[in-house]
């Protein structure tokens, strides 16, 4: 069941980001595009990022160019000694041009080394570069987004998709325009030296081409889908993870091996088609590379039984052959690599290329000082076209007042919430702030100005006084100890092992969830924001620690205009409203006592969940 689909029944939580988890071997990846749809493009906007070293790459493109002299000048080199000293028998001169080719082969390999440095370092700023556009731009991303993609499908493209670049670039890009420089000079000497032999060189030359042409084609086929596979199997992992407690309480275990067992012969398939066609191009240039080493051979013997070429020639020619098919050979196997970072390359643009659907105009208000008034005007609101989850909702808050949303699950309440922080966008209606609607302030600062505390507290990595500052970054430690002390939470933390500085583990599992909620209530208070939202925020704590929560969440809301959601009785007793919602509608609203006095919906909601409370 999607996270959409999921919000439908039971009106999922602020932050949809996890995709559901689907156990068993029926999951498959649905309709792939199993190719790099325009490779020329991707190449492109690769560019983009490594023109700005555009004078490195001169560099080393120009080092490229003095390392392929060896293999212009080897054979050429073989091919004089033969003819010119150890035939004739001049071993002074023999000696003096083995000095020069070793000279040669000295600054060859200082200009390799030098190549390969300055190309690391460029590599690694685009990747720098890439990896921070990509981040970014994830943040602007809406949340639709992350409903529909998996976080461990979005850290592929971190990781697998950004390390093949990498290889690439650092790589294979230099070995790659390295064959290409050898290929042209070497077919230039060849020329040189004698032009009928190059001819025959040079006969099987399109044939090879050809044929890695087709098996180029379905290389790129494979390796993409390949790439899509690792994705999926990433979010699986990560949602498995995740999600171990539930997995081990309902015995999925099991299922949760299926599913990945399932997903992981579908990429051994894909990776075996991928490495075994990829495969099938290094035999083809070695074969090729034999037939054009026995022609020519076999002319050379022609030539010198005719007196068309000498001994130093063909020996110098044969040479050239074995290097003009090493090039080639090189360059089909790196094609291979070239195509899979490509796809990889497309997968991190596919990202970047998605837009925003809620952002700020150009011209947007700042929301700066707030009273806090917040009015709905029959809005209407849908997650999936033709499926309305709220429907001509309209309600009215003054500043500093308490409502409170209560209901069935999946009636909504949830979702007033995501469309009052524009975590999503409304269809139909008007929602106010101040008397000005909500998308004609910039998100920045209406943002700023609400406060959240959510049922699933999440905690990021770091110390307890981290966790609270992260309501405000600039705030001084003493205002973090003053807000962990309205939230009634000071007490328990100066009670950890090292106080205010405990770091905590992943999403702060070493704390209990009544401590986790009175560090968010603490954040939320430094934040210091005019509008405060609880979403079930007392739900799943026993009753003292309720009994802190509520104490904290009352000095929060203290003077604030505040939405509360909740199921506990004693939560919303006091609230100056009380809207009751069903079925994407407000069926009942008043206060406490009203709604009990028309024995309606609300009644009854009070005598079936909060019977243990009257108790």
């Amino acid at each position: 069941m999607s996270e959409k689909t999921s919000r439908q029944g039971h009106d999922a939580s602020l932050f949809p980001g996890r995709g559901a988890m689907r156990f068993g071997p029926g999951a498959h990846l649905s309709g792939p595009k199993p190719h790099v749809k325009n490779k020329k493009k991707v190449l492109s906007r690769l560019w983009k990022y490594l023109r700005k070293h555009t004078l490195s790459l001169a560099g080393v493109f120009l080092l490229i160019g003095v390392s392929s002299l060896r293999e212009m000048l080897t054979p050429l080199i073989i091919s004089i000694a033969i003819d010119d000293f150890i035939i004739p028998g001049n071993a002074a001169g023999l000696l003096n041009l083995v000095l020069l080719a070793a000279a040669l082969f000295v600054g060859v390999a200082g200009a390799t080394w030098l190549q390969q440095y300055i190309m690391v370092g460029v590599t690694q700023k685009t990747l720098l570069n890439l990896r921070q556009d990509l981040f970014s731009h994830m943040q602007k991303l809406d949340l639709r987004y992350y409903d529909s993609h998996t976080h461990g499908e979005l850290m592929s493209r971190f990781t697998n998709d950004m390390e093949n670049i990498n290889n690439v670039m650092s790589q294979v890009v230099i070995q790659f325009l390295s064959s290409i420089l050898s290929i042209i000079g070497v077919s230039v000497m060849m020329f040189i030296l004698n032009p009928l032999l190059a001819l025959v060189t040079l006969v099987t030359v399109p044939l090879i081409v050809l044929l890695n042409r087709l098996i180029g084609k379905k290389i790129s086929r494979y390796f993409s889908m390949q790439q899509k596979l690792l994705g999926k199997i990433n979010g699986q992992i990560e949602e498995t993870i995740s999600g171990i407690r539930i997995v081990k309480l309902f015995r999925r275990e099991k299922a949760a091996e299926a599913e990945l067992s399932a997903t992981n012969r579908e990429l051994k398939k894909t990776s075996i088609k991928a490495q075994v066609t990829a495969g099938v191009a290094g035999p083809l240039m070695n074969m090729g590379n034999n037939i054009r080493y026995a022609i020519v051979a076999a002319a050379g013997g022609i030539f010198y039984s005719y007196g068309m070429a000498s001994v130093g020639i063909i020996a110098g020619f044969l040479n050239y052959t074995r290097q003009f098919g090493r090039p080639i050979s090189m360059m089909a196997q790196l094609y291979n690599s070239i195509l899979s970072a490509l796809a990889g390359a497309e997968r991190v643009f596919e990202v970047l290329d998605e837009q925003p659907c809620i952002t700020s105009k150009k011209d947007a208000r700042i929301l700066g000082r707030v009273r806090g008034d917040v009015i709905f005007k029959n809005v209407c609101f849908s997650y999936i076209e033709g499926t309305p989850v709220l429907k001509n909702i309209s309600l009215s808050v003054q500043s500093g007042k308490t409502v409170a949303l209560v209901g069935p699950t999946g009636a909504g309440k949830t979702t007033i919430i995501n469309l009052l922080t524009r975590f999503y966008d409304i269809q139909e209606g008007t929602i106010m702030i101040d008397d000005w609607d909500i998308r004609d302030y910039s998100l920045e600062s209406l943002r700023r100005s609400l406060g959240l505390v959510l049922q699933d507290t999440f905690l990021f990595s770091g110390t307890v006084m981290d966790n609270i500052r992260y309501g405000n970054l600039q705030a001084a430690d003493e205002a973090v100890y003053n807000a962990a002390k309205a939230s009634r939470a000071d007490h328990f933390i100066r009670h950890l092992s090292d106080g205010y500085l405990t770091v905590l583990s992943e999403d702060g599992q070493n704390l209990s969830h009544g401590q986790r909620q009175l560090i968010a209530i603490a954040r939320a208070i430094l934040a210091d924001p005019a509008i405060l939202i609880l979403d079930e925020a007392t739900s799943n704590v026993d009753t003292r620690t309720e009994l802190l929560i509520q104490e904290g969440m009352l000095q929060l809301m203290r003077g604030r205009t505040a939405f509360v959601i909740a199921h506990r009785l004693s939560t919303i007793r006091n609230a100056d409203a009380i809207l009751v919602m069903n079925n994407g509608e407000i069926i009942e609203r008043g206060t406490h006592d009203e709604l009990l006095r028309q024995k309606l919906f609300y009644a009854r909601l009070h005598e079936s969940h909060f019977e243990t409370e009257i108790r």
